[in-house]
């Protein structure tokens, strides 16, 4: 499911070193030779290379990039060299510090990550930021809320924040195969009671989203289905504008088809008159081990283009060249 291509042989990890060396040396930059050594080896490999660099030449690998390259590129570079977990941990701090109601960064980390992956996300948080993701959510989610007039907004926003938000990032799910079948029925009819009262923060709705592991939502969300004639996010569309409804329906698809939910984010980072590059970034530097696969074809099959002939048509130089490399074009 993942587009990176690594060779069959891959060179030592010193000769990379040294040829990234090689890089950023000299009049000019050497774009191309980063991308060919970063842009095909696997995380394993990149933190390997990051580790021998820096004990090789005394500086980080990332502060020489930074150094050297700049904009899209230098961004889509650094997210991909970083290991997962601290890529994760500097995502949700820019979605925390600059938060919106439209952003689901958050979601995204929260419910396309395993347990374990998303714990690891908070302890690289703790060491890059010397706080917890947590805190960071509760603070400036409420704190930009409190700044509107409107108190229902307010509240809401308090909802994002302290209710949904938090307990959605500090989750340890458990991540295996076996299901409640009862439960699964019980909270499907919880769910349906609550969004037909349109209770859409009540504690019962958090609490099922924000708890049970992937595949006991499946069940619950497939028995929903057969229950009441038509999918979960169909009743949570009453008002197509609020977003925390929006919200409410990415935690869904999220769990129930992560692909189609990462295709709609980089079909709308590629339509229109700009791009969204930071969206687009995001989703190919985080996927591209996992399953950037899944969402090419759904992209190919959603709006019969290939992904890397949209991408190829909405940036350009070595931008273009990093992201089609990680999307796996020869």
């Amino acid at each position: 499911m993942a587009t990176l291509k690594v060779p069959a042989t891959v060179p030592a990890v010193a000769e990379d070193c040294e040829q990234l060396r090689k890089a950023f040396q000299g009049w000019g930059t050497n774009e191309a030779l980063i991308i060919s050594i970063l842009g095909h080896r696997d995380a394993a490999q990149r933190r390997a290379i990051r580790r021998a660099y820096a004990d090789t030449y005394g500086e980080e690998l990332l502060r020489s990039i930074t150094d050297e390259i700049s904009g899209d590129f230098e961004r889509a570079v650094i997210l991909w060299t970083l290991d997962p977990a601290e890529r994760d941990a500097v995502l949700a701090n820019e979605a925390a510090r600059k938060w919106q109601p439209g952003n689901r960064v958050l979601v995204e980390i929260a419910c396309t990550r395993g347990s374990a992956q998303l714990f690891a996300a908070r302890q690289a948080y703790h060491e890059r930021f010397k706080r917890s993701l947590e805190e960071d959510i509760a603070a400036h989610v409420t704190g930009d809320f409190r700044k509107t007039s409107s108190r229902s907004l307010s509240a809401k926003m308090m909802t994002f924040g302290h209710n949904l938000l938090v307990p959605l990032v500090s989750a340890y799910r458990y991540d295996g195969p076996e299901v409640n079948t009862r439960l699964a029925h019980s909270e499907a009819k919880i769910l349906h009671e609550k969004i037909h009262h349109k209770a859409y923060s009540d504690d019962e709705i958090i609490r099922i989203l924000t708890t049970r592991s992937k595949a006991q939502l499946l069940a619950t969300f497939n028995y929903y289905n057969d229950t009441f004639g038509h999918p979960i996010n169909k009743d949570l569309k009453a008002d197509p504008k609020d977003e925390y409804l929006k919200t409410l329906r990415a935690i869904i698809r999220c769990f129930t088809c992560p692909e189609r939910y990462f295709e709609k984010v980089v079909r709308q980072a590629i339509a229109g008159l700009g791009t969204d590059e930071n969206s687009l970034t995001r989703v190919i530097t985080t996927r591209a081990e996992v399953d950037l696969k899944l969402i090419k074809e759904a992209y190919q099959k959603r709006n019969s283009v290939p992904l890397e002939r949209a991408v190829a048509g909405d940036t350009s130089g070595d931008y273009e060249s990093m992201l089609l490399a990680l999307l796996g074009q020869e």
